[in-house]
């Protein structure tokens, strides 16, 4: 007699598992039960086994474990268009930081029901949010939609870098941004269903004092999380971290005793040889964000060292970083991961679609703080799946559906994505909120946001417009 599941999903023709043996199943089929996986394997073992008045035909799809974006700013999802052909300085101080300062709690609601759309459209289950001055707001949108998320709130306590001079009404002091981040971290620690969590972030090493670090650090020890902060991403980041303060910021860091397997560092390509060493030591992990750093020409992927900090037992990982970088689809961060490094090293062999898969899935999930319950196909682990359309052009042929996926699909392809177990995209569009009606909302906000700033300073439109 069979066992009762809630959901069957049947005769998948690959199953890219990414469990600890790294099975790749044909006509495969998977048992969820109470949101978790209780069978996975071949489609007549499962239904000899298994029933349920549930069941999803998945022939003609490629299935993987729901994909974790560990890096993006869900607030700055209505930035696309606005920070092209800037250098780390400008896209900061000229453009982000201005269009940050201009949001209001209703503009980050919209954004964030935007990105929620686009990850989920793109099989991403799960994302890691940096922060931004209305984390309720980014929250609401980001549960109604289903998608799993890690909420941080912005912290900045310095003014002034080398780099420039912050907006005045990002900048907090030190006392509040602690306080802030512990109200946070105690309303979120475990939100909707276990959905929401809750990480401690502090925005960028310049603009953070050493008191900053260290009390958030703390706070990431007492509700057992992690803390996360943008480092190293252009060489102007590390000169403006020697000038202020005599060492670059992998030291700085290390200097403090805060470095460890619960900190999320965001870029880390300025490295210096000894830095190398202190990551490889201390083990945080480590997000690369490829699409970031093409676009505005950081050098990272040329400079960085994230293959060999992998093959040292590093966990790496992948983030989209942000809309105004391009598309926010983890499927295209790896290929441009997988290529851009075997270009940069001028070895095929650096970096195999194996690995960046891996970074977009149980790596993520260990850089989320939740490598025991998401990240691969696996008995006991919570049913976060992704179906791939794998009838369409750019998956055929169809030889090594892992090559496939990295080299030639998009997250376009996405047809089907469970979180939990539930059914949250169906046939590419989403089930629990109104695309639609968001997507009008996102053309009235995008006008308000402009009427906010300037224009001609922000956008640089190169050919003229009639």
């Amino acid at each position: 007699m069979s066992a009762p599941a809630d959901l069957i999903v049947r005769d998948i023709d690959w199953l890219i598992t990414v469990d600890p043996k790294r099975r790749v199943v044909r006509e495969a089929a998977v048992a969820v039960k109470g949101g978790k996986f209780v069978a996975v394997g071949k489609t007549a073992d499962i239904e000899r086994a298994w029933s349920s008045a549930n069941v999803l035909d998945g022939k003609g799809m490629v299935g993987t474990p729901g994909l974790v974006d560990n890096h993006l700013h869900a607030s700055f999802q209505m930035s696309r268009g606005l920070a092209d052909e800037a250098v780390a300085q400008s896209f900061l101080f000229d453009h982000m930081y201005p269009y940050e300062g201009a949001m209001t709690e209703e503009d980050v609601y919209v954004s964030a029901s935007l990105a929620a759309i686009e990850l989920l459209r793109h099989g991403v289950t799960c994302f890691v949010d940096p922060g931004n001055y209305h984390p309720d707001a980014t929250v609401r949108a980001v549960a109604a939609s289903g998608v799993r998320m890690v909420v941080s709130t912005s912290c900045f306590d310095k003014t002034k870098s080398v780099m420039g001079l912050l907006p005045q009404r990002m900048i907090e002091t030190t006392g509040h941004c602690l306080a802030k981040t512990e109200e946070l971290l105690e309303k979120y620690r475990s939100a909707h269903a276990g959905r929401i969590s809750a990480s401690a972030s502090f925005r960028g090493l310049n603009n953070a004092s050493d008191e900053l670090i260290l009390g958030l650090k703390n706070l990431s020890q007492k509700y057992r999380t992690f803390v996360q902060t943008h480092a190293c991403f252009a060489y102007s980041t590390h000169d403006s971290s020697v000038a202020q303060c005599g060492m670059p910021e992998i030291e700085r860091l290390e200097s403090l005793g805060v470095l460890d397997e619960s900190v999320l560092l965001v870029h880390s390509g300025w490295l210096e040889p000894h830095e190398v060493a202190i990551l490889a030591r201390r083990k945080p992990t480590l997000v690369a964000a490829p699409t970031s750093s093409v676009h505005n020409g950081y050098g990272n992927i040329v400079v960085g060292k994230l293959p060999e900090l992998m093959a040292l037992g590093v966990n790496v990982s992948l983030g989209s970083d942000h809309a105004c970088s391009g598309a926010v689809d983890m499927v295209q961060e790896m290929r441009h991961c997988a290529c851009g490094y075997k270009e940069a090293r001028m070895n095929p062999r650096v970096m195999p679609p194996e690995h960046a898969l891996e970074m977009a899935t149980i790596n993520g999930a260990r850089g989320a703080g939740l490598g025991d319950r998401i990240g691969s196909v696996y008995i006991g682990m919570e049913a976060d799946l992704v179906l791939f359309d794998a009838t369409v052009s750019e998956w055929q042929p169809l030889f090594n559906p892992v090559s496939n996926l990295v080299y030639s699909a998009t997250g376009n392809t996405v047809k089907h994505v469970f979180v939990a177990g539930e059914h949250v995209v169906r046939d590419g569009r989403l089930t629990k909120i109104d695309q639609d009606a968001i997507m009008r909302e996102v053309t009235k906000t995008a006008a308000r946001i402009a009427g906010r700033l300037d224009m001609k300073k922000i956008l640089k439109l190169q050919w003229p417009v009639e």
